[in-house]
């Protein structure tokens, strides 16, 4: 039977073999809830890079930059990191370089290994769930954390994803079963459960607080974003 497992920290990711797995990556606030919208609202494609240097090289060739680091805007950028600036009808057909501190990073630290790259969100919780079951991979659930810490939202969408499908992959390791539990517990509350946590703080000094409603919410988009070669599109 197929294996679900998940990362709470790409830190970790050196202790898991990536050589039979799906990885999802998860950057609940906000890397991977922006990707998933930008895709949705008809983005074109999504190229992901760990530095603030290959965003800027990509910009200068033509692309649409979006560069954030602690959670504020990079100066010189075209786009921050709220999903609500992917909402507009501009970026349509659009080819956007993205940069952030978490969750572009965990990209670039997975794709070399990995069979696949694939983009989770509660955004899209369920149409990647539907597609993972007919998946033959074992599946890594890798949490984007912040700075190589492990954080609240990321953990709960690991547990949420192990849930929905606990009755199709094994779920064995502790990080996998911790996820799950807290997710079990916070499942009808989720922004409460997540009030008091690291970077919602950190988002509500900056203002944010709609972002934080807003990637909470589930299935708002029957999309799966997947990594082709070092672009992310959406999977027909």
């Amino acid at each position: 039977m197929k294996q679900l497992d998940v990362c709470l920290t790409p830190d970790l990711l050196h202790l898991h073999k990536l050589d039979n797995s799906i990885v999802v990556v998860a950057d609940i606030f906000r890397a991977t809830s922006c990707m998933v919208t930008g895709l949705a609202y008809g983005v074109k494609s999504i190229t992901p890079v760990a530095s603030i240097e290959e965003c800027k090289f990509l910009q200068d060739k033509g692309f649409i930059a979006a560069a954030e680091r602690d959670a504020r805007k990079v100066e010189g950028f075209d786009l921050d990191n709220s999903p609500f600036s992917y909402m507009n009808e501009r970026l349509i057909g659009s080819q956007i370089a993205m940069t952030t501190t978490n969750g572009t990073l965990s990209i670039s630290k997975a794709k070399a290994s990995a069979v696949k790259v694939m983009i989770g969100s509660f955004l899209n919780l369920g149409a990647l769930a539907n597609h993972l079951r007919s998946e033959p991979y074992d599946i890594l659930v890798l949490c984007a954390g912040w700075k190589g810490r492990p954080n609240l939202e990321d953990t709960l969408f690991a547990g949420a994803l192990a849930d929905a499908l606990k009755d199709q992959f094994m779920l064995l390791e502790d990080g996998t079963l911790m996820a799950q539990r807290l997710y079990d517990q916070s499942r009808d509350n989720l922004l409460a459960s997540v009030s008091n946590s690291s970077h919602v703080r950190r988002l509500q000094r900056l203002g944010i607080q709609k972002d934080i409603s807003y990637c909470l919410q589930k299935d708002l988009y029957d999309i799966v974003p997947v990594l082709r070669g070092s672009t992310l599109v959406a999977m027909n």
